[in-house]
């Protein structure tokens, strides 16, 4: 049974850092991709970040690049979401899911086959 629980979600000003948990169980991180999107206000939902374990591939949203940094300690079965340099617009709920998919496609929402409950990140301006 795939379960993921996404934590680390909280309240922080403008230029702030925090970072998200996604402990993962019920599958091996050698078979899957683990992504992150998020869901604004009124949006939706976006993929901003991806990382394939078995070779440490990433990827990242040109609206995420350069500020947020993925990984993953497969020995804790948990992917990691480093955010840095938070600003309001990242206000979401952050969510983290699994893909088998081609790496070409790990943006796209619809080749995910499992998901997490998400966590709230909410940015002070």
């Amino acid at each position: 049974d795939v379960q993921l629980q996404a934590s680390g979600g909280g309240l922080v000003q403008n230029g702030g850092s925090l970072r998200l948990s996604c402990v993962a169980s019920g599958f091996s991180f050698d078979d899957y991709a683990i992504g992150w999107f998020r869901q604004a206000p009124g949006k939706a939902r976006a993929g901003i970040s991806c990382i394939r374990p078995i070779d440490s591939s990433t990827y990242y949203a040109d609206s995420v690049k350069g500020r947020f940094t993925i990984s993953s300690d497969n020995a804790k079965n948990t992917v990691y979401l480093q955010m840095n340099s938070l600003k309001p617009e990242d206000t979401a709920v952050y969510y983290c899911a699994v893909t088998t998919t081609v790496w070409g496609s790990v943006a796209q929402e619809n080749v995910y086959l499992y998901w997490g409950q998400g966590t709230q990140v909410t940015v002070s301006s």
